[in-house]
């Protein structure tokens, strides 16, 4: 016997199945859109007859016929009346919308799992939040939550995102190490590899917890509007800081609080600090601040310890006096910074003796850069030569007044060889990378309100300027161009930010960086007498010579 085929609907493959299926779905969901209104009233006509068959059902027997009479009257004189028909007729569609609305109850309280997670957290603080003296405890072994939390809030793992703890009085949270005990507990229970934010109100014996989001890392370097003597260090929270500025992330723009460094003489904090773990960014940050500073007209000295050749894309470019890597050019670039912030600071107060405006060249900035210097200072001592991070005790003492800025940049391996000059004149300092309180707190002066995440992204980590909060800080994304490992957008954006190069040299090829020597203006001799004189708080003569 030959096999009948198929009908053609049920060989064609599932495909077409599949588009039948979401075709009746998209018209099932578009009809219940559309006739939503009339399946709430029928709804609400079901929920009527029911309930007015209940009611005929539990109307006694003997009273049924009075009843039929008296709704045989009602419906007469509605008839009788004007518009009663249409009156009653909107009274019953209205009536049956009413009882034919969704009636699904609002979640009042945290679910099953959530209140778990709450409670363990109430076990978790009554060794800390509880006392034997107290008469009524607010926290106590298998008491009730309720009182003591409130404003709390669940992701959708069912892990706390937003809590706000109500304390006694009694307990000292004046004191760092007890605030720390409670922050270290509510981060392990809470779940760790977030970052949270603790707000302590004394006044009102409350700690309001919070998770963070995560910084943005498609941050690139761009021209930032700023103005002269303002640097963008990186980006943080919006609490953080009451000014935004607006960058692109990628091809989107956006307005994201900047870290702004201000320097110059009007600044409180002229020179910077920046610390980290190899890897956790303070190259960046380094490339990133003479970026900004040659833009705005500044001059740029570049010492690097590392021997990476990490700065080689701004060597020979305008603005950039010199890019050293070795322990002689180092020596001599420093000697040659701290001889010219005596110079200006003599042309400046020959200037103000004769009633005249400072000189452009004085008032021009002047950013020395020094990255792992400590690297540089083993090698010199090595090499029986003075250590250059002695000579910049000039520029970091009168600085300020002579438009120069000095930017250092270190790991945590070799911060004990920096000196003591380093850390006093400092006062602006970032940490970059992943690192203990501990560690934060000696370097930063204050622990971080934030709890530092396991893994961090490179250029993330805190910032304190001076003796303001500490903030949460993202680096802009500043490679080395000539990096062919970093992303290429990154990289592009970097190159348009680089000057043009300097003028040819004889032979045709590209100048070489400005070597830094001894000043015709101010010879050695005559430096060193006035370095001492500096030190010791004193200006040197120079009324008798000719301005």
């Amino acid at each position: 016997m030959a096999r009948r085929p198929l009908p053609r609907i049920l060989t064609s493959g599932s495909t077409s199945l599949a588009r039948g299926r979401d075709l009746a779905r998209t018209a099932a969901d578009n009809a219940t859109d559309v006739l939503h209104p009339l399946l709430v009233i029928g709804r609400g006509l079901r929920v009527l007859a029911s309930a007015g068959r209940r009611k005929w059902a539990a109307t006694p027997k003997d009273k049924r016929g009075p009843a039929l009479f008296l709704g045989a009257a009602c419906v007469l004189v509605v008839a009788l009346v004007p518009y009663g028909p249409v009156t009653a007729l909107l009274a019953l569609m209205a009536a049956a919308g009413w009882h034919g609305r969704d009636r699904t109850p609002a979640k009042t309280g945290p679910s099953d799992a959530e209140t778990d997670r709450l409670r363990s957290l109430y076990e978790a603080l009554v060794p800390y939040f509880s006392a034997p003296e107290d008469p009524s405890p607010l926290f106590a072994h298998g008491g009730g939550f309720e009182d003591a939390f409130s404003d709390y809030a669940f992701d959708a793992e069912g892990r706390v995102t937003r809590l706000r703890i109500r304390y006694p009085a009694y307990f000292t949270d004046g004191e760092a190490a007890s605030r720390a005990r409670i922050e270290a507990l509510l981060h392990a229970k809470s779940g760790r590899g977030r970052e949270y934010l603790f707000v302590w109100d004394e006044e009102a014996n409350r700690l309001d917890l919070r998770v963070l989001e995560a910084l943005p890392t498609g941050i690139a370097a761009q021209p930032f509007v700023t103005s002269p003597g303002e640097c963008v260090l990186g980006f943080t929270d919006p609490e953080g800081v009451r000014r935004t500025l607006p960058v692109l992330e990628g091809d989107e723009p956006r307005d994201l609080p900047p870290v702004v460094w201000r320097t110059g003489p009007g600044s409180t904090e002229p020179h910077l600090l920046a610390v980290g773990q190899p890897g956790g960014g303070t190259t960046t940050l380094l490339r990133s601040i003479a970026l900004q500073a040659l833009r705005h007209g500044g001059d740029v000295m570049i010492v690097e310890g590392g021997g990476s050749n990490e700065y080689a894309c701004l060597a020979g470019r305008a603005g950039v006096l010199a890019v050293e890597c070795g322990p002689t050019g180092a020596l001599a670039t420093v000697e040659w910074a701290a001889h010219e912030t005596e110079r200006r600071l003599i042309a400046a107060h020959r200037a103000r003796e004769a009633g005249r405006p400072a000189p452009e060249d004085i008032r021009r900035p002047l950013w020395i850069l020094l990255d792992r210097p400590s690297v540089l200072a083993h090698l010199a001592t090595a090499e029986g030569r003075p250590d250059p991070l002695a000579q910049l005790q000039v520029p970091l003492r009168h600085g300020r007044a002579a438009h120069v800025t000095v930017v250092v940049a270190e790991n945590f391996d070799h911060l004990e060889l920096i000196g003591d000059a380093v850390w006093q004149h400092t006062r602006a300092r970032v940490v970059l990378g992943p690192a203990p309180v501990q560690q934060l707190t000696d370097v930063l002066g204050l622990p971080p309100h934030t709890t530092p995440a396991p893994q961090l992204p490179p250029g993330r980590g805190y910032a304190r300027l001076g003796t303001g909060p500490v903030h949460r800080l993202q680096v802009p994304a500043t490679p080395d161009p000539y990096d062919d490992a970093t992303h290429p957008a990154h990289r592009h954006a970097v190159l348009e930010l680089l000057p043009e190069r300097q003028a040819a040299g004889p032979g045709g090829g590209e100048a070489p960086p400005a070597a830094p020597g001894p000043l015709k203006e101010h010879p050695p001799a005559q430096a060193s007498a006035s370095a001492s004189a500096l030190d010791a708080g004193e200006l040197p003569e120079v009324a008798a010579e000719a301005p």
